[in-house]
């Protein structure tokens, strides 16, 4: 359950990544499925991450 300044960072920018892509909107208003794609694949990486490298639940 020690997590390294690489987890932290990795955390930070994938969450940021998963947020910016899941609420994006185009000019129509509209999502992109390439945002939602990538936004989800982003936000599997990040919980990932906090759930098995920093608490170590699985």
């Amino acid at each position: 359950m020690h997590a390294s300044p690489l987890d932290w960072g990795f955390l930070l920018v994938t969450g940021f990544i998963a947020w910016h892509a899941l609420t994006h909107r185009n000019a129509d208003g509209e999502n992109d499925i390439g945002h939602l794609l990538f936004g989800a694949i982003a936000l599997l990486f990040f919980m990932r991450t906090l759930l098995v490298d920093m608490l170590g639940l699985f």
